[in-house]
């Protein structure tokens, strides 16, 4: 899918973007940045030509997507980005709705377009599947706000492949947009989705944009275990997902990144790449951004891909850290 029509800075397209869940607050994550650190961050994206912003309504309880639009609306011009947020969860104003209903689309829609400061989103995307809400209704609503001109795409995100198509078989039957693109789960410890998800997506031309290029961190630190304000918060989650620190694939990362002189982040991004996929990058430090832009230079091989691949480990279907259930909803 490509996303149109859309002026580039210095007419470059993005290879990926950059994930704003680090930009807030830390009393939310407490390896959030607030605004001032978050600033000079978004300054080094700009001035690499990253033109690609992905953020939700739910992170730092919308605090992200207000530094970022204060951000951009100081810096840069509007139709020289693509701007993408994601809702399903409880928003700030209205925390007792949950979901794909139609109500919660659309009062999370204006919500996000306050705090973005912008008329309009580029690509507004579930946060997750809606077990509980007829997706009838739910593409009913996303087809009223791209008609009413607020959204240009919508995306999916977390979902598996006989959701996203029971999905776009529904708009297709309707006349409607359908989800433009796929914002997935895939990484080198992480490749669940290419048995179905990834290969479906492709023949639909659905657009790949992968989060947690890096595995939450730990492919960047594939040449040395140690860790991070966030690995530490999170260390049960990344245990869970991607099992031992000790797995062969960190190994071969680190011994790629060697041989070509690079970071394994960098080996982990040019994968992806490599792939025609544009990943979502997460950043609390200016050198997780450089590797991103470096990453673009690197050359693998055909040989390094196989490397890269052999020892990968299947593993259990991911589910984000909180799947609501019927309970956890508004009475």
């Amino acid at each position: 899918m490509v996303i149109q029509p859309i002026k580039y800075q210095k007419n470059q397209s993005p290879l990926f973007a950059l994930g704003c869940m680090s930009f807030g607050s830390p009393a939310w994550r407490k390896w959030v940045l607030d605004s001032d650190q978050s600033q000079p961050l978004l300054k080094v994206a700009l001035d690499n030509n990253i033109t690609f912003f992905d953020t939700a309504n739910v992170y730092s309880e919308g605090l992200s997507e207000q530094i970022l639009g204060s951000f951009l609306k100081k810096n840069t011009d509007r139709e020289d980005i693509i701007l993408a947020t994601k809702m399903f969860y409880p928003s700030p104003e209205t925390p007792e709705q949950i979901g794909l209903t139609k109500k919660n689309i659309i009062s999370s829609l204006e919500g996000s377009l306050k705090r973005l400061n912008t008329d309009y989103i580029d690509i507004y995307q579930t946060h997750r599947w809606d077990e509980f809400t007829p997706i009838e209704e739910t593409m009913d609503a996303f087809h009223s706000v791209i008609k009413s001109g607020k959204v240009r795409y919508i995306g999916a995100s977390n979902m598996r492949c006989w959701q996203l198509a029971k999905a776009q078989l529904v708009a297709k039957d309707q006349g409607w947009e359908g989800f433009a693109t796929m914002q997935n789960h895939y990484n080198l410890l992480y490749r669940e989705d290419e048995r179905d998800l990834i290969p479906f997506c492709r023949d639909q031309g659905i657009h790949l944009m992968p989060w947690s290029p890096l595995a939450r961190g730990r492919i960047a630190r594939a040449d040395a275990v140690k860790s991070t304000t966030r690995s530490d918060d999170d260390a049960g989650i990344q245990n869970t997902l991607y099992g031992s620190h000790d797995d062969s694939v960190l190994h071969d990362i680190a011994q790629i990144a060697s041989e070509h002189n690079a970071s394994p982040s960098e080996i982990g991004i040019s994968w992806l790449l490599h792939k025609n996929i544009q990943p979502i990058i997460g950043a609390t430090k200016k050198n997780h951004i450089l590797a991103a832009v470096n990453a673009q230079k690197i050359k693998l091989t055909e040989n390094d891909i196989k490397r890269l691949e052999k020892n990968y480990t299947p593993r259990s279907q991911s589910e984000l850290p909180w799947s609501p259930t019927q309970k956890d909803r508004p009475k």
